[in-house]
């Protein structure tokens, strides 16, 4: 779907960073996200999360193509009022990027993926889906990556990573449920940047 806020081929997009990256910025003219970034900003949760993060690089990489360089996405809203505030030693990017480089992905399914669980077309197939589990017995459909089913049922493991590429189906462009990927940030993407207190920029705000 395409962003109804795009205007002459480029949308706005807002994500929340680490200060540092903007010494990289500066002296790459573009940042990119890598594992150790990811690691030491999720701490010990890393190992579990970054199996869904390999899953989704995979996935976004057949829609637009990923630089080699590149290890993991870079998280970013398409609203100005869903964006996280910058804390001490973090910031604000405001970008306009061009449409062609955005992945664009629905953020409540994203939480099934992180929980390794199948993703539904709607609450009626998820139901469907549930009772199904019931009736084969299995007690939490958790567990079938990473739990006590693991390994033990190829054909319901596939089923479950089959259905995650849901998550780039957006059926209503809603900017609580919106969320957008990027491969890389852009020295000339950047309109400004906020520290922690600042406002955004009544310009570049988007519901």
């Amino acid at each position: 779907m395409k962003n109804p806020n795009s205007k002459n081929g480029k949308s706005l997009l807002f994500t929340c960073q680490n200060a540092k990256s903007l010494d990289i910025l500066e002296r790459d003219g573009r940042f990119i996200n890598k594992r150790e970034y990811v690691e030491e900003h999720l701490e010990d949760i890393a190992p579990m999360i970054l199996k869904a993060y390999d899953w989704f690089v995979g996935a976004a990489s057949k829609r637009i193509k990923k630089p080699e360089d590149v290890q993991y996405q870079i998280w970013c809203t398409v609203s100005s009022d869903v964006c996280m505030r910058p804390i001490e030693n973090e910031i604000i990017y405001v970008l306009e990027v061009p449409d062609e480089e955005i992945i664009y992905f629905n953020s409540f399914k994203w939480d099934y993926v992180i929980n390794h669980h199948y993703v539904p077309f709607n609450n009626e197939d998820l139901e469907k889906y549930e009772k199904e589990m019931e009736r084969k017995g299995f007690a939490n459909t958790y567990e079938f990556l990473t739990g006590r089913y693991a390994g033990k049922f190829p054909l319901e493991e596939r089923k479950i990573k089959e259905s995650w590429n849901r998550v780039f189906d957006i059926d209503k462009w809603n900017t609580r449920e919106v969320q957008a990927n990027l491969w890389e940030i852009k020295k000339e993407w950047v309109k400004c940047i906020l520290k922690s207190g600042e406002v955004i920029p009544e310009e570049y705000y988007v519901k």
